[in-house]
């Protein structure tokens, strides 16, 4: 088995897909403890770290050749703070330490391959010097012992990976060159494409995703579930049962404006002054079309096109993680707050397996 260690893992929506690709996730790092505890849950067989990353990176936590791939998405608040002078001191800005310390790690570890996940705006922050500079920094023989990284990147868009939702980010590839890893992400992409069934990119709706379940549950629980589409299928546990099926309480207020929004009508149908900076607020969902970025607010009427396409209620959290496509066996512990935030800020399980597929044809095709 490949070897691979997750940085920033959250709840695990990137080991999900890369472990549905038969990838061993050795290790884990995650800050923040509720959401270590998830993390666990659904992977009970990898070490997980629950700690700040800038105290494993020096205390022999990590070791020399301990995995083929490390993968992550450092958070990128630190990006869009940096000064114009970004070659002055953007590796030691403290600002930036959480992508310090994921080079610190590439830099112990010296994986064949690494990953970064990031939103699509780090393409273009700073007028596109933020992805230079990490270019300049993992491509600079100096900092890796005269054995530095090639650079590659691609912006992903979930729905093109049969996910029912508008969500893009930027996918950042490094390969060590003393690999012989030569390869065009692009044509890298299209091979991956060409090999797959057809079918795992099927445009997929909000309803396809989301059908098949019931009224939520007080538990969340919910069990005999019976895919009717191919995307069910494909997300479905052994046991036909889910969890984290609960609806959000709202107020008698919310509720009678939810009432006067059609599909695909917002807060414009309502006689009212909203208070909101979100053009979607209190956007009820096309059950035809795809979703919004799913965020960490998607219980919040006000928060963009959340509401339930027949139902005067947001979406639960089993069908924002149906959104995300997250299994139906993968099981979010925690407060109301962590999981949502966990839903949210994770990489959708279905664009990291193929992420994963793409990293092991790198990692094989000599030897195929």
């Amino acid at each position: 088995m490949i070897r691979a260690i997750d940085l920033f893992a959250g709840c695990g929506g990137f080991s999900v897909g890369f472990e549905k690709d038969n990838f061993d996730i050795v290790s884990a790092v995650e800050f923040d403890k509720h959401i270590g505890e998830s993390y666990s849950l659904n992977h009970p067989k990898t070490k997980i770290y629950i700690d700040d990353i800038k105290n494993l990176g020096n205390n022999n936590t990590f070791k020399k050749n301990q995995a083929e791939v490390i993968i992550g998405g450092p958070p990128c608040q630190g990006f869009s703070m940096a000064g114009s002078r970004i070659r002055n001191g953007f590796i030691d800005d403290p600002r930036n330490y959480l992508f310090k310390h994921y080079f610190n790690i590439v830099k112990i570890v010296s994986p064949k391959i690494f990953v970064i996940e990031n939103v699509k705006g780090l393409l273009t922050m700073k007028n596109g010097s933020i992805l230079k500079e990490i270019q300049r920094i993992f491509e600079d023989s100096r900092n890796f012992d005269d054995i530095p990284y090639k650079i590659q990147f691609r912006v992903f868009k979930a729905e093109q990976f049969g996910i029912p939702q508008k969500r893009e980010r930027v996918i950042i590839i490094g390969s060590r060159i003393d690999f012989d890893l030569e390869f065009e992400i692009n044509d890298t992409i299209e091979y991956i494409k060409s090999n797959i069934d057809s079918s795992f990119f099927d445009k997929v709706s909000i309803w396809d995703a989301i059908s098949n379940l019931p009224s939520p549950t007080k538990n969340g629980e919910v069990t005999c579930l019976v895919p009717e589409s191919k995307y069910q299928l494909y997300l479905s546990s052994k046991t036909n049962k889910t969890y984290n099926h609960i609806e959000t309480k709202h107020s008698s207020v919310a509720i009678e404006r939810m009432d006067k929004i059609k599909i695909d009508g917002n807060y414009t149908s309502l006689n009212e002054d909203i208070k909101s900076i979100h053009s979607g607020s209190y956007g009820r969902m096309n059950p035809f079309g795809i979703s919004t970025t799913i965020t960490t607010r998607f219980d919040t009427p006000s928060g963009g096109r959340f509401i339930h396409p027949f139902g005067n209620r947001t979406i639960t959290p089993r069908e924002a993680a149906r959104l995300q496509s997250f299994p139906d066996d993968f099981k979010f512990s925690g407060t109301k707050t962590s999981i949502h935030k966990q839903i949210g800020n994770a990489v959708p399980p279905k664009m990291a397996y193929f992420i994963a597929v793409m990293i092991r044809r790198i990692l094989c095709k000599k030897h195929s």
